[in-house]
């Protein structure tokens, strides 16, 4: 016997589904017969008299006997469904290993990114003259190992290692075949589009190589975030490590500004980019609500910047300066606004009815919208008088996308406060939309050289 249609069982078997899927251990065919089981189960408790949600509770609890993952499920929603609990415990043995088993991977992993950085010096490329070179292709000698730590961690398949080494290997073509001087735009370009470029191919190992799967893309999201935190995290005790080092050694009339100029830091950086993946895969149970946590704390306070902003705008009267330092500041401004709402999404529970942060996240996506649009205004003037640049077309392509984003997020989230659609459909949205960025910044890397003469 069937289960019953009725749209509030089947969102809440997709939220148990969904979660049930974001534990590594657990694959499409695992989550598919596990859904199987708890529809059986449910099917038998509503013919034996019980609501669609009575019989949900209990069919979820019973699965706990025949599955691990189903029983956490069980014990963290038993009060209520998809409640955000943190249940801090000791990691289980297996756990435990798998952690000690990907450790040596991860430094060794950290080692090559650390060399590489320092590989070119052989060639007569040192950090200090040869800075247009380090900017092409410094994001290529950190991901390479990071993307590698993870396909070999997700024990991906040979048609996957196959993309990614095609990608990569891409990525270095078109980094260094064009004839680019170290002050040209594009250079500068190239050096802010590759990584985001290749830093989602890292995403497809990161996946495993599922990158149809929007919930996949969401983990490669949250981990994004998490990752970030823990690098800045690094790279704070990195500095005071480096600092007391330069002290200490001046003490004794030891100058060690050289080594720690041309060792420690870059090969410290590069290396911390894979010890902050290995931090955020074997803690995850600890941080996993981090970078939620912040988005709570500034998604208020950076609502209240941005409507201040607008309302000074009008007040003031004044134009938008739009040379390359305010675009940038501006084109940051918005990708942290992206940034909040997309954490805001990765850790809500998608069943809960609208509250009072999502209207103030409503708000944040508006205000940015204007802004946005005050930006894209500014730029097509300047376009208008004094023609196309390089930067100036990638920063009116980039806010064009952001503003597509943006402004359907708006009509999302709007629809969702009204109580018109369901929350999923926003984050379905921000994790289909993670192609549309990856198409701009190869874009931006392999045309744009051509397209305005290698300026």
């Amino acid at each position: 016997m069937t289960v019953s249609n009725d749209s509030e069982l089947e969102e809440q078997i997709a939220g148990w589904r969904a979660y049930v899927e974001r534990r590594p251990s657990i694959h499409g065919g695992d989550a598919d017969e596990l859904e199987d089981h708890l529809r059986s189960r449910i099917s038998e408790l509503t013919d034996a008299g019980l609501t669609d949600d009575e019989a949900f509770l209990i069919a979820v609890k019973r699965m706990g006997t025949l599955d691990d993952v189903s029983l956490e499920f069980a014990r963290e929603h038993s009060e209520r469904l998809w409640k955000q609990l943190v249940l801090p415990s000791e990691p289980d043995a297996p756990t435990a290993a798998r952690t000690r088993r990907e450790l040596p991977v991860a430094v060794l992993c950290a080692v090559i990114a650390a060399l590489a950085v320092k590989l070119p010096a052989l060639f007569g490329l040192g950090l200090d003259g040869d800075e247009g070179f380090y900017a092409r292709n410094l994001s290529l000698f950190v991901l390479v190992p990071l993307a590698g730590y993870f396909a070999w961690q997700r024990r991906v398949g040979p048609r996957v290692i196959a993309v990614l080494a095609g990608l990569f290997v891409l990525a270095a073509v078109f980094a260094n075949a064009y004839p680019l001087d170290n002050d040209s735009q594009s250079v500068v370009l190239t050096g802010i589009h590759l990584p985001l470029a290749l830093w989602l191919v890292v995403g497809v190992a990161y996946v495993g190589g599922d990158w149809l799967s929007g919930q996949r893309r969401m983990d490669f999201i949250r981990f994004t975030g998490e990752w970030a935190i823990y690098y800045v995290l690094l790279a704070l005790g990195g500095g005071v490590l480096t600092a007391i080092t330069v002290n200490v050694f001046s003490a004794i009339g030891v100058d060690a500004d050289e080594f720690v100029g041309s060792w420690l830091v870059p090969c410290g950086a590069a290396g911390a980019v894979l010890v902050a993946a290995w931090l955020v895969e074997s803690k995850q149970s600890v941080i996993e609500n981090m970078a939620p946590v912040l988005t709570r704390v500034f998604t208020p306070l950076f609502a209240i910047a941005l409507l201040v902003f607008l309302v000074a705008f009008v007040v003031s009267g004044h134009g938008l300066d739009v040379d390359r330092d305010v675009l940038i500041l501006f084109n940051v401004l918005l990708v942290l606004v992206l940034g909040l709402l997309l954490y805001a999404i990765s850790a809500r529970d998608p069943l809960a009815k609208a509250g009072l942060f999502d209207r103030v996240q409503l708000g944040l996506v508006i205000s940015a919208l204007l802004i946005d649009a005050l930006v894209l205004v500014a730029i097509t003037g300047r376009i208008t008088e004094f023609g196309f640049t390089p930067n100036k077309t990638a920063a009116l392509g980039e806010n064009l996308i952001l503003l597509a984003n943006l402004a359907w997020s708006a009509w999302l989230f709007v629809g969702f406060v009204g109580r018109r659609a369901p929350f999923a459909r926003l984050e379905r949205w921000q994790t289909s939309y993670l192609a549309v960025f990856a198409v701009w910044a190869w874009i931006v890397v392999v045309a744009f050289p051509p397209i305005f003469g290698f300026r």
